[in-house]
């Protein structure tokens, strides 16, 4: 199947639907290939447009999932009707459904401890027949050289297809572009997804998730820490969607 992206607010994003993109990732995991996946809400289109280096890697990504509904409704105003968000929390869930399946391991790489070892048990219940062959929570430190080999070595001895990168925007999305051929895996930046399937964080109701809501109920739920990325970043973002798709129109 070919790539089909369209670029919002200059950020190359792929037309796919969950299914596609799962099965996509499953074909690479499969084959060990080094790729990467970036999640794409407001957020990381609105940071990629103020940070040439960031976009660089958005667009060298192998897909960038509109994960954001405001992301999803520029892709449905610019032609692709039928664009749903394809959120990295749900992708990770189902991709731990198929992976148990088909037999293809999986690794976690990020958050901490506490949270990793309430994702195993929830893990464990949820798809019993899932290989989890790793998770590793590595230091709020940058890594020396022979630690970041280390940890490397760790996941590509684990055997694992997938690797589900937990570090947060934008650390995830760089770490994941530098280690590009290094990692014979797939790796999936999947921000706040361990803190949500471990439960310690609670995801919003279903009804906020569809109205395209759920950053609301996070901005409530951790004011403090996402104010600044919500209510000014959101802002910038409506402004650059509007502006795009008007050139669009005119």
């Amino acid at each position: 199947m070919s790539r089909v992206t369209h670029a919002v607010l200059g950020a190359p994003i792929d037309v796919v639907s969950i299914e596609g993109a799962a099965e996509r990732i499953l074909a690479w995991a499969k084959a060990h290939e080094s790729r990467y996946v970036t999640i794409c809400n407001a957020h990381v289109v609105v940071t990629a447009r103020q940070d040439k280096s960031y976009l660089d890697v958005i667009a060298a990504s192998d897909m960038a999932t509109p994960d954001g509904a405001p992301v999803a409704w520029v892709l449905r105003k610019s032609g692709y009707g039928s664009q749903r968000r394809v959120c990295g929390p749900d992708l990770m869930w189902l991709l731990c459904s198929l992976c148990g399946e088909q037999e293809v391991s999986i690794y976690g790489y990020g958050s901490t401890d506490e949270t990793l070892g309430k994702l195993s048990e929830r893990l464990a219940l949820a798809f019993p027949s899932l290989k989890v062959a790793g998770l590793e929570s590595p230091p709020f430190r940058p890594l020396s050289e022979a630690e970041d080999e280390a940890a490397v070595a760790r996941i590509n001895e684990s055997g694992a297809g997938i690797v589900f990168v937990g570090l947060g925007c934008p650390k995830q999305e760089r770490w994941m572009a530098n280690h590009k051929g290094k990692v014979n895996a797939v790796m999936i930046g999947v921000g706040a997804a361990f803190d949500f399937h471990a439960g310690t964080v609670h995801r919003a109701p279903q009804w906020m998730q569809r109205t395209g809501l759920e950053w609301l109920h996070r901005l409530c739920s951790e004011p403090r820490r996402l104010w600044k990325r919500y209510l000014v970043t959101n802002t910038l973002f409506v402004i650059g969607a509007l502006s795009q798709l008007l050139k669009l129109r005119a």
